[in-house]
């Protein structure tokens, strides 16, 4: 019986180990330029459109552009909510062409507290990410579920400026589930059906859906926003990102998992936007 626990507590010990490879990514630095343009409807109810460029690789290469449409309604002195949509445009450096577009839905609810000169709010964002093109929907869901959470603290005692930092946590909410199994008639790690047989050595992890979630990035800012008049303002913002990517490499077929593994590193923003409203 002893032999039998220990033999069971060292499987159950080896499964993490087994399931998933670290990699410590480099730091990379990054930039956001974005124009906006707000118009009222009515009292609460806004428009707006944004148009946005992503720069990366410290600074060196265009990444993609992000162009927003949204509409806003301010319930009340403390609540706002939003739906929008975007259209995402990755851009490759190696082929100097566009690549398949990303289509975005975005509900968002905001809830904020005024403390004198201080404004503390809260924003959930839940967004779907619907990836266009060639894809191997065993690696990464067609549609990908996000939740964003982010806490902010403005200052508002100033006439033209508004200094702020804020945090923010976004989830994953379809992510890939891996499970093992062993079998005992050849001595290996695997899963064993009659479309797959793992052969000695073969990694023996297999994915067993998108249903899994977790926190893939931590966010951290400080930013502050001027105000040249009542219809123009610029923000500009530092960004930290902690990221921790759960990336699965399967073949075409879905009848093997080759690796599973977590990308975790740091990556800085340099923001910069524009805003006018009418």
């Amino acid at each position: 019986m002893k032999k039998l626990l220990l033999t069971f507590a060292l499987l159950v010990a080896v499964i993490p180990l087994q399931a998933q490879t670290s990699v410590d990514l480099d730091p990379e630095f990054g930039g956001r330029m974005s124009f906006s343009v707000d118009k009222k409807i009515a009292r609460g109810l806004h428009v707006n459109l944004e148009e946005e460029i992503r720069i990366d690789d410290n600074f060196s290469s265009f990444n993609r552009l992000h162009t927003t449409l949204g509409i806003s309604y301010k319930v009340n002195n403390n609540v706002k909510v939003g739906i929008g949509y975007a259209l995402i445009a990755p851009y490759s450096s190696d082929s100097g062409a566009f690549k398949a577009v990303r289509h975005r839905l975005m509900a968002d609810a905001t809830g904020s507290l005024r403390l004198g000169d201080w404004r503390l709010s809260l924003k959930e964002r839940f967004q779907a990410t619907y990836r266009t093109g060639d894809m191997n929907v065993y690696q990464a869901p067609r549609t990908a579920l996000t939740l964003k959470s982010r806490l902010k603290l403005s200052y508002k005692g100033m006439r033209k400026m508004e200094p702020y930092t804020f945090v923010e946590l976004r989830n994953t909410l379809n992510a890939p589930v891996i499970n093992a199994t062993y079998n005992k008639t050849t001595d290996t790690w695997g899963y064993y059906s009659e479309s797959t047989f793992y052969q000695k050595g073969e990694p023996g992890w297999f994915l067993d859906g998108f249903n899994g979630c977790y926190v893939n990035r931590m966010r951290g800012a400080i930013g502050l926003e001027y105000a040249f008049n009542r219809s123009s303002s610029i923000d500009v913002c530092l960004m930290a990102d902690y990221c921790m990517d759960k990336v699965v490499d399967a073949n075409a077929k879905g009848t093997k998992l080759k690796s599973y593994t977590s990308e975790t590193g740091f990556i800085g923003w340099l923001t910069v936007a524009y805003s006018y409203s009418f």
